[in-house]
């Protein structure tokens, strides 16, 4: 990057940028001067270009100047005289003395010609050069033509020379005096819309008392302006209303006529300088009105999560005042796009209310029928769905009154949903019956009549759990029990599945009898689709034939375990066993047959689920865990006589109070987040008030600084944290040692998406080094920006050099580089490497908090997963109880946990945990600890695996997890 103006320095703006083309060789001196001189202008052009691009990258091409303005400047070619442009702002022109040079003289002259040029182009392009120049030596015989091109007969050339006035004013005010009153005379006079809208921007900036004059004047008309325009009175009204505070009633009548205006810019930036000029509620309520009706009409998804994101600020910045806005808001979900419908569904749940709960949970029931009744994209549907029903869920949850009917219409809703979606609507509907113990008897009724239109094992699961946890009276357990037997089938269920596939295999007639033997007898050969043979036993053949049975006519439960679902076998014995112990309780001695009935069909039962596991009906016969649970359960059954208090403790009372204490431990996390919402927005009694009349220096008490004009800046510049000076000091890295010639410091400032490195380059010797540059690599998802500039550094002085470097995904990345600089002689060249700048992880890492369900699915989902062992020395242990290493880890990682607190209370010798964090490109992380302290004396050990999608955020957050190991160790 090559600077413009005088000598180069750090400070000096740039206005190009041209990336050098490697594949094309750079023509020497004499080349470019005989193309220069003697060639067509194409031939010209291409010489041009290369100069312009050579002295861009650093290249000495002062010989060229004069061979240029005797050959290429007096041309009448349009593109010559647009690359002359380019070229005067590279060329170098001053003198090593720091003194203009004399050839600048034609140039100025040629500048000048080119004002007065009769072609409109020529004349407005050179103005918009104009605005690029600095120097007043060159600047002073211009002025004249310049003030001229205000009242040309093209709107072309009035605009740039609005701009070049403007530019000229800024930075050299004693050239043009008199730049305001001239623009606020183009401003009354002039018809262009674009010619007016710079001239408005100039007096904004340079004058703002004449913009709020022109703005009284024209108050009226500003509904009537063109889109430009409008903006530019918005831009007015937002960087005066604190100096000219007397007039705030006229820019907010301003502001609220363009809240009306048809384009939706305009109506964006009105409703956002609406809010910083007024906290009134009838102001807050027509922005949000406003950032409502373009998210509605809004074609771009982008557009409408930006807006979305800024009524989310507003809402958090006024509690309460638009909530009325709800259902406004909920027409937002015509929306096609599933991210808008999240963030739409998101903002309702923060603005419903005791009021609006009811219209809230109607709106919500009928897009819910919506997605059932549309079958034109499924994925699509689905996944809206299970977003509708979560919104629901959390409605209802914070909202008991509403709790009824919502489980009504998931109840009823139930057998038309997918999997996913079901499975959450039965999530619900457990946590609905452990709070609302009146609302049971009807849920084990609406579960009773839908159990057979159920077909998810996570469904049926689900169903048995709520039906063995609340079906308490004999009535109701009868009830329950008849149903299952249907949703089973035929017993014992091996012996009627044999039976079915004899006659399903049957022979017709005697020829298939006779033939069945020799079939059965001998293998028959396939060829398979590499070219190899294999041979099929009639045991596979049998086998295949159970497989080949259709399973989807069957009752549900039977299907669910020959689908190999022996989690829920698991799940159906425990809910027998509970069903039989209730009623055995439940029951008087009359019943006690009955109860046996009940005891040694369960039986029958459970062992048919163990004979299916072990049989050949199945694809994947039972595993361990599950055959040692029916089993228990069998064992309990046969010893219920003896230990009745004990298995009905254990398999009534412990795992209701169980699931009660994980209720009540989520209920209390909620609380606990709302109450440090609170806490952070919570304001003492005895706070000193803000008067932003009274405070000049202060941002403003009613203005939020998110909305003010400094804040933009600073988000821009990357200094919207402020950091303090000691603070900048931990991010100092040094680059070369105190002994090299070339002593280097950067300071790493890390932003959203880029850093910026500022690396202080010390001159140790005493001799002026020439041509010192910093060549940077990068390697990781880092990528050079721009390439720094090449400095002269004077003997025993030092330079400032900045390099910005692009993020594009969470990774550790480094930087590496060299230092190269010329010596005094002309063959002296030196090179130092400096040391490798690491970027941290951690500054992209967030955390975040999601269910079970999502923490689940994207565990699967990642592919990419990183496994490190834990272990630590007994001396590092003896203080460390598992919480508190697990802090440890979610304090070096960045991460959340998920596990709920009461999961990992109590004194136990191990500790597993779900971790959680996202970083700042959307990118997922999870990890799961598992650590086990057998004893007081013990070290701790274990391993935590890290699932990504990408593999560099897997390594990196393990080899975090290494260095916390250490440091704890050490």
């Amino acid at each position: 990057m090559a600077t413009a103006m005088g000598p180069a320095a750090p400070t000096d703006a740039c206005y190009m940028l041209i990336h050098p083309r490697l594949d094309v060789e750079t023509p020497n001196l004499q080349t470019l001067k005989r193309n220069l001189e003697r060639g067509t202008d194409d031939i010209k052009a291409e010489a041009l270009q290369q100069v312009i691009s050579g002295t861009l990258q650093g290249e000495n091409h002062d010989q060229l100047l004069m061979h240029i303005i005797r050959f290429v400047m007096p041309t009448r070619n349009k593109t010559l005289k647009k690359l002359l442009l380019l070229y005067w702002e590279v060329c170098p022109k001053y003198e090593a003395d720091g003194k203009l040079k004399q050839e600048t003289i034609l140039i100025c002259n040629a500048l000048l010609n080119d004002l007065q040029h009769p072609n409109e182009f020529i004349r407005g392009s050179t103005l918009r050069f104009l605005c690029k120049l600095r120097e007043a030596e060159l600047l002073e015989p211009l002025i004249g033509p310049t003030r001229e091109c205000l009242s040309h007969r093209h709107a072309y050339v009035r605009k740039n020379a609005v701009e070049a006035v403007s530019s000229i004013y800024r930075t050299l005010p004693h050239l043009i005096p008199d730049g305001p009153e001239l623009i606020s005379g183009v401003l009354q006079t002039e018809a262009d819309m674009t010619c007016r809208r710079n001239a408005l921007t100039m007096l904004t900036q340079s004058a703002p008392a004449l913009a709020v004059q022109w703005l009284k004047e024209n108050a009226q008309l500003v509904s009537g302006f063109e889109e430009l325009l409008q903006l530019a009175a918005i831009d007015l009204i937002r960087r005066t209303a604190r100096d000219f505070a007397s007039e705030k009633a006229l820019f907010i009548r301003c502001i609220f006529e363009l809240l009306n205006a048809a384009p939706s810019a305009v109506k964006y930036e009105a409703a956002t300088t609406l809010v910083t000029l007024s906290s009134n509620p009838a102001a807050v309520k027509a922005a949000a009105s406003c950032y409502i009706t373009l998210a509605t009409k809004e074609s771009d998804n982008n557009v409408r999560i930006i807006v979305l994101e800024r009524l989310d600020r507003l809402r958090m910045r006024h509690e309460g005042i638009i909530d009325d806005l709800v259902m406004d808001l909920l027409r937002v979900l015509t929306a096609p796009d599933l991210d808008v419908r999240r963030k739409v569904l998101g903002i309702v749940m923060k603005l419903t209310s005791q009021r609006n709960v009811n219209d809230v949970i109607s709106m919500l029931k009928k897009e819910l029928a919506k997605t059932v009744s549309d079958a034109s994209d499924y994925d699509k549907n689905t996944d809206y769905r299970l977003l509708v029903i979560q919104t629901i869920h959390s409605c209802a949850s914070q909202f008991p009154e509403v709790a009824a009917s919502v489980v009504e219409l998931f109840l009823d809703s139930i057998a038309d949903f997918g999997a996913s979606s079901a499975t959450d609507a039965i999530v619900f509907i457990r946590e609905v019956a452990e709070k609302f113990p009146d609302l049971r008897q009807g849920i084990v009724s609406h579960l009773v009549a839908s159990f057979m239109d159920f077909k998810a094992g996570k469904v049926m699961r689900g169903a048995l759990w709520i039906l063995g946890e609340y079906a308490e009276t004999p009535d109701e357990i009868r009830e329950v029990w008849t149903r299952l037997r249907k949703a089973i089938g035929e017993l014992p269920l091996l012996a009627a599945e044999q039976r079915e596939l004899d006659a399903a295999s049957a022979p017709a007639d005697g020829a298939e009898k006779s033939a069945e033997p020799k079939a059965a007898s001998s293998g028959s050969r396939r060829i398979l689709a590499d070219g190899t043979y294999a041979t099929e036993s009639s045991l596979t053949a049998r086998a295949t034939e159970a497989s080949s049975l259709k399973l989807d006519s069957k009752p549900p439960l039977r299907a669910v375990l020959l689908h190999s679902d022996f989690f829920t076998g698991t799940v159906l014995a425990s809910t027998l066993t509970k069903l039989v112990l209730r009623f055995a309780r439940a029951s008087s001695a009359d019943e006690e047959q009955q109860v046996n009935s009940l005891r040694a069909e369960a039986v029958l039962i459970m062992a048919g689920i163990i004979r299916i596991g072990q049989s050949s009906f199945v694809t994947t016969p039972i595993d361990e865990d599950s055959y040692d649970r029916v089993l228990a359960c069998i064992r309990a059954l046969e010893y219920m006589d003896e230990d009745s208090d004990v298995l009905t403790e254990a398999f009534i009372d412990d795992t209701q109070s169980a699931f009660a204490r994980l209720v009540k431990g989520e209920v209390k996390r909620v609380e606990e987040e709302e109450r440090k919402h609170s806490n952070d927005n919570a304001v003492q009694v005895d706070d000193v008030i803000e008067f932003r009349l009274l405070a000049a220096a202060n941002k403003g008490a009613s203005v939020s600084a998110e909305d003010t004009l400094e804040h933009d800046i600073e988000l821009a510049t990357g200094e919207a944290e402020g950091r303090a000076a000691v603070s900048k000091l931990d991010s100092v890295v040094q680059l070369t040692g105190f002994s090299d010639a070339v002593y280097a410091e950067a300071y790493v400032n890390v932003n959203q998406y880029d850093i910026l490195l500022d690396v202080m380059v010390v001159n140790q010797t005493n001799t002026t080094l020439r041509n010192l540059s910093i060549e940077f690599s990068t390697l990781g998802d880092l990528k050079l920006v721009e390439k720094p500039t090449t400095y002269n550094v004077a003997p025993f002085s030092f330079s400032s050099v900045k390099a910005s470097i692009k993020v594009s995904s969470t990774e550790t990345g480094v930087i590496f580089g060299t230092i190269v600089y010329d010596g005094p002689n002309v063959n002296d060249s030196h090179s130092i490497v400096l040391n490798d700048i690491h970027v941290d992880i951690m500054e992209y890492i967030r955390p975040a908090h999601c269910d079970s369900a999502q923490f689940h699915a994207m565990w699967t989902e990642f592919e990419w997963e990183n496994k490190v062992n834990m272990s630590t020395t007994k001396e590092a242990a003896e203080n460390l109880d598992l919480r508190a290493y697990l802090q440890h880890i979610m304090r070096a990682t960045n991460m959340a946990c998920l596990t709920p607190t009461n999961a990992l209370a109590g004194d136990c010798g191990f500790l597993s945990a779900n971790l959680y964090a996202r970083s700042i490109f959307g990118e997922d992380a999870l990890a799961n600890i598992s650590i086990e302290k057998p004893m007081e004396e013990s070290p701790i050990t274990g391993h935590i695996r890290i699932r990504a999608k990408t593999q560099g955020i897997a390594l990196s957050l393990g080899d975090k997890i290494s260095a916390a190991k250490v440091s704890l160790s050490e």
